[in-house]
């Protein structure tokens, strides 16, 4: 079976993913458990950019914060392109939490961060943002 996560805005709208734990195991891993544990609910997306990324995960709400422990890249094929879902981090191998959606294609990402999803439902919304968008909850599903 496969996994989705399912993001529910302040707003009542729902982003939907398809996760690729086949081509990012450990990192979906970790984002299944943050969210299982609700460690999203509640935070907001902190930078968004137009253009670039709406970037979200850090429970300071500065892009400062993380979990209190680092993962590993898992570089893979799957490319930055419009609604990929990839891991944040401060240089490599030192992602968390924060995670960031892609607004178009971002090619000197490409090799450089984990894609480990794409949104297949509410990219809308997304572009939507203003800043500080609030993630009321994140929950992963088998579908």
């Amino acid at each position: 079976m496969a996994k989705q996560a399912k993001i529910t805005l302040a707003n009542g709208a729902v982003v939907t993913i398809d996760l690729f734990e086949k081509d990012a195991p450990n990192t979906v891993a970790n984002f299944e458990k943050l969210a299982n544990e609700g460690f999203y609910n509640g935070l907001v997306f902190h930078r968004v950019i137009p253009g670039f990324v709406a970037q979200g995960g850090c429970p300071s709400g500065t892009g400062t914060g993380g979990p209190g422990y680092t993962i590993d890249c898992e570089i893979n094929p799957n490319k930055h392109e419009r609604g990929s879902l990839a891991m944040a981090h401060a240089g490599r191998n030192t992602g968390g939490s924060q995670f960031y959606i892609v607004y178009k294609p971002q090619p000197h990402l490409d090799g450089v961060h984990t894609v480990f999803g794409k949104v297949v439902e509410g990219m809308d919304q997304v572009d939507a943002f203003k800043g500080r968008d609030k993630m009321e909850k994140v929950e992963i599903v088998e579908v």
